[in-house]
């Protein structure tokens, strides 16, 4: 039997090239090892104010780029998490099995609240909601970033403690990390992660820019005086970046990758870097507008809400059930 992979992404800011290359760009290969769920988490996103009008549009643009990746409904289960009762449903469940202090120990938490003068009970209770989110489809693997790891954790935690007093409902998922690519940096702080909330444009390549636009990021991306290409993370942070996004999209090693371009300089590398990335993006550029445009992006995320809430409700019965809920299920 397949494991299950189950992956949420907000849909607030514009998608970067280290989201592609870091999670995304693995989703062709997931759908044929695994049994994936892909879910747009628009819950997680109100935990601070947002446009209503600007998120449902980030929605189903972030729907679009899925299906244009080559996620394939037949073999993915791609759906909306609101459109999906069960996950507030359970998240009021797994907010009873954990404890403020947990909460308050979150990174994330700490991170976003810091000098707030007012924060909603939902940034401190996103844990809870994420936990259900993953726990609902017995998840063997989670693909998830740095920024996540303490998240998934906690996870786990809630898991156990659930199963210890309600028998074993939960299957403990595992963090999965790619092994390569899985963190890009920024192109103008090559010590920082890429981020699609960076202030600076410049420090990321968002998958919908055009050709020009990335040509002129790279071109202006941080190196160093040197002029040597080289694998050298500590000492050349920019070029073992940009070998990273080369290798990351090419399949061949930095060090190969730097070891053919011995003697020539850093405008022929960030050049030919540019068309490689231009080349690799333009297709699933066409792939987005075609989906953004057709009807069938709405049949798509209505099949994969009613697919995904067969198998969520089977977990949220077992919940109610042990934690003495409602009447007697069978």
């Amino acid at each position: 039997m397949k494991k299950t992979v189950f992956s949420g992404i907000q849909p607030t800011g514009d998608l970067t090239l280290g989201n592609y290359i870091g999670a995304l760009k693995q989703f062709g290969q997931f759908q044929e090892e695994f049994n994936c769920f892909y879910c747009i988490v628009d819950e997680h996103a109100i935990t601070v104010p947002q446009d209503r009008l600007k998120l449902r549009k980030q929605t189903l643009s972030l729907a679009a780029l899925y299906l244009a990746v080559g996620l394939d409904p037949e073999k993915s289960t791609l759906f909306i998490q609101s459109e999906v009762p069960a996950h507030a449903q359970a998240a009021w469940m797994m907010q009873c099995n954990v404890y403020i202090g947990e909460l308050e120990r979150m990174t994330q938490f700490k991170d976003k609240s810091d000098g707030k003068a007012g924060v909603s009970a939902g940034l401190l209770t996103y844990p809870p909601l994420m936990a259900a989110d993953i726990l609902l489809y017995q998840t063997d693997l989670v693909p998830v970033g740095d920024d996540q790891k303490q998240h998934l954790e906690l996870t786990r935690n809630i898991a156990e403690r659930f199963n210890k007093k309600h028998n074993d409902i939960f299957v403990l998922p595992e963090i999965y990390v790619a092994s390569t690519g899985a963190r890009v940096m920024s192109l103008q702080a090559p010590t920082k992660k890429m981020s699609k909330s960076d202030t600076n444009v410049k420090s990321a390549i968002y998958m919908l820019d055009a050709p020009d636009v990335i040509r002129k990021k790279i071109k202006s991306a941080v190196t160093d005086s040197s002029g040597i290409i080289e694998v050298d993370k500590e000492h050349k942070p920019g070029i073992t970046n940009l070998l990273t996004i080369y290798s990351s999209i090419s399949g061949e090693s930095p060090e190969a990758i730097a070891e053919r371009y011995q003697g020539v300089g850093y405008g022929q590398f960030k050049a030919d870097l540019a068309e490689v990335v231009v080349d690799e993006l333009e297709p699933i550029q066409e792939k987005y507008y075609a989906y953004l445009e057709s009807e069938e992006l709405d049949k798509i995320l209505d099949e994969g809400a009613e697919k995904a809430s067969r198998v969520a409700n089977k977990t949220l019965k077992k919940m109610e059930n042990a934690m003495g809920l409602g009447r007697k299920r069978r």
